[in-house]
């Protein structure tokens, strides 16, 4: 499977682009902005999702607007370094948590996690210990002056 920007040719880029800056763009307005007939970007957009390069298409949400305005940056460390690195697999049924990186660096994961309050994150990470068998080191998230940029392909 392919899916890096080197991977694309010019065309399955700019594609790629416009959806990822408006995955509602009609295939009409598609193949007006990168120069193809209607058909020929429905076939590449189909062979893009084929591939795995389109993984889908989703609305951005407003957290504030949801009652999720409290965004934090949970970094995971092993309390024993020989346990299995099974971390995601024992977290993936707590829906608090939006993202799961493996890192570099003293830490193993990174959490991105959106909850109500500050009650509501100290109950995550209480959860998230016991469920893991880590410790924690938690950034709250003060503003957010950009997120879910479009990849520079």
């Amino acid at each position: 499977m392919t899916g890096a920007a080197g991977d694309l040719e010019p065309t399955d880029s700019a594609i790629v682009r416009e959806l990822a800056a408006n995955g509602r763009c009609s295939f009409t307005d598609l193949a007006e902005r990168v120069g193809l007939s209607v058909s020929a970007v429905h076939q590449r957009v189909r062979r893009l999702e084929q591939r795995g390069v389109i993984r889908g298409y989703g609305a951005r949400l407003s957290c504030e607007a949801v009652g999720l305005p409290l965004t934090a940056l949970i970094s995971l460390t092993p309390i024993d370094p020989a346990a299995p690195d099974d971390y995601p697999q024992r977290l993936e049924h707590i829906p608090q948590i939006e993202s799961c990186y493996s890192v570099a660096g003293d830490e193993s994961y990174v959490l991105l996690v959106r909850v109500g309050t500050p009650a509501e994150l100290e109950e995550l990470l209480r959860r998230i210990r016991e469920s893991a068998k880590v410790s924690t080191r938690t950034t709250v998230v003060l503003s957010t002056p950009y997120e879910g940029r479009v990849p520079a392909l």
